[in-house]
């Protein structure tokens, strides 16, 4: 996989880049609730228009239906990238029409510009390859050279991940290259013990990084949402809590193999519990119960891990030489539920053991709850990107990166 410090030393000045960034943040409205996955592209698109290149950024953001959707807009993005930078990004209204066309042609060398969300293009996604085809040949005029370094898409086969990549000379990004770097420490060189933090509302969500980690962790430590199936699963109670009753017989598989194996699998032994979900928006008191995990009451339903699990979770993690967490401990947005998932990230915090927070919920929490990222060993961007690496299978977007 070529590099783009290799990229660079050929030489950039003057030359298109398309770099393909993950900009798809959290938005309230028209405000940016987390730019975690802004910060994470600023070095490369720096380095590139540093040396004189013309940088032309492309993002997806949410799921748009294959057209344009104001709600989905990647304006706000451009802006706050602009800000970042300490200089103006230019915004394309479209992906490949003449916004586009003419924004990319204005850009002298060093300038960066921003093209609309690329799921407007029903071409981005398609399943089609000759749909998706046609796109990327329609990206591709926009540039000379491209850059991948949107991991959290790189599990993807969509046009500006996969399809483009082949059409234009290519090199991986500063993000992409430490991702993967991270990734590899936690499959090939794993420092021991290695602890494994899940959690997250679905089972389901999780099958193929359970399935896969029962082969390599030595603790897996269960939270969210999921842990419901795991306890209906052992023959508690669970009341109103979330279940995927259809996951029970894989759940059971696993648990007898985590014994067979040696694996140590850890789950809650007291939850807070309430008989109605919180209100987000105004995050009015809740007013939670905390009762053992097998005394759940069946009109009510689990929200967060309890006191001792917190404590019995932060001592599994203590002696831990490698710590993989991915999904909150509870409904961490309402602050009557957010003590879990506080706890397990304090704990990485505290342990002297190499620390990867495996994206999605589980980065924005850490954010939301006020922890310093520089206290991680490395907060992911890519948290089905991650999952799918630790998993074993083959990403099309690093793929298609390979020489």
């Amino acid at each position: 996989m070529k590099t783009i410090d290799e990229l660079l030393a050929e030489g950039v000045s003057g030359k298109r880049v398309f770099v393909r960034a993950d900009l798809n943040v959290p938005l309230e409205g028209t405000t940016i609730t987390d730019d975690g996955r802004i910060r994470a592209v600023v070095p490369t698109v720096k380095a590139l228009a540093g040396a004189g290149a013309r940088v032309v950024v492309a993002s997806h953001l949410g799921r748009p239906k294959g057209a344009p959707d104001p709600a989905f807009s990647l304006a706000p993005a451009a802006a706050r990238l602009g800000e970042l930078l300490g200089a103006e990004v230019a915004f394309a209204t479209d992906t490949v029409g003449e916004s586009a066309t003419a924004t990319v042609a204005g850009l002298a060398d060093g300038q960066v510009a921003v093209i609309e969300n690329l799921r407007f293009n029903a071409g981005e996604t398609s399943k089609d390859d000759a749909e998706r085809g046609a796109f990327a040949d329609q990206l591709a005029a926009l540039a000379d050279l491209y850059v991948g370094d949107g991991f959290g898409a790189v599990h993807r086969k969509h046009a500006s991940v996969f399809d483009l990549p082949a059409r234009l000379p290519h090199a991986a990004g500063y993000l992409i290259a430490t991702e993967v770097g991270v990734l590899k420490k936690l499959t090939d060189e794993v420092q021991r013990p290695y602890v494994v933090v899940l959690g997250g509302a679905k089972v389901s969500d999780k099958l193929g990084v359970i399935d896969h980690l029962l082969e390599k962790a030595d603790r897996i430590l269960i939270g969210g949402g999921m842990a419901y199936t795991f306890l209906k699963a052992q023959g508690h109670e669970v009341g109103i809590s979330l279940l995927q009753k259809d996951q029970i017989p894989a759940v059971l598989d696993y648990l007898k193999r985590a014994e067979e194996r040696g694996v140590e699998f850890v789950l809650p032994v007291d939850v807070l519990v309430s008989p109605e979900f919180p209100d987000l928006k105004t995050k009015a008191p809740a007013n939670p119960t905390t009762v053992a995990a097998n005394a759940i009451p069946a009109d009510e339903e689990g929200l967060d891990i309890g006191p001792e699990t917190r404590k019995l979770y932060a001592s599994k993690l203590a002696d831990a030489g490698t710590v993989f967490w991915n999904g909150p401990m509870g409904v961490f947005e309402h602050p009557d539920y957010a003590e879990g998932t506080k706890a397990v990230a304090q704990a990485l915090v505290d342990s002297p053991a190499f620390t990867v927070v495996g994206g999605g919920d589980s980065a924005a929490a850490v954010r939301t709850l006020g922890f310093d990222e520089k206290a991680f060993g490395h907060i992911s961007t890519g948290g089905g990107a991650s999952l799918e690496y630790l998993e074993g299978k083959t990403l099309p977007g690093l793929a298609a990166l390979e020489d």
